[in-house]
């Protein structure tokens, strides 16, 4: 069956980084966009980030732009994303969505949680 599975997050200081991971399996990862979402409490679900399933293109939500980076390995099944310089609002669940090229097929992990504070 389709699994995400996130891992990386914990808490770390204001100006820390973390590089979270999700494996895939279960479909083929190399086909699918994948993206990392993020859920405060109290707040809706938001993009932080996607990368095509060729992996050259990417686009940030504006919150994050200049401080993550999505990258993804087709051969591991890995997507990534590095966040540097993170700060207290960074705080939430974060997520990772594989979407299929005609948008009929959408996956969830279960979340890792990722903690700014000092």
């Amino acid at each position: 069956q389709v699994q995400l599975v996130e891992s990386g997050g914990g808490l770390v200081q204001p100006g820390g980084s973390l590089r979270l991971s999700c494996a895939a399996s279960g479909f083929t990862f190399s086909s699918y966009r994948m993206s990392w979402y993020r859920q405060a409490p109290g707040k809706e679900r938001e993009l932080v980030a996607s990368i095509r399933s060729a992996g050259g293109s990417t686009n940030y939500a504006d919150s994050m732009k200049g401080r993550v980076t999505i990258s993804r390995d087709n051969a591991k099944n890995t997507v990534y994303l590095q966040m540097n310089s993170l700060k207290p609002e960074d705080t939430a669940v974060y997520y990772c969505n594989a979407r299929s090229w005609d948008m009929t097929r959408n996956y969830w992990g279960q979340g890792t949680q990722v903690t700014v504070s000092s």
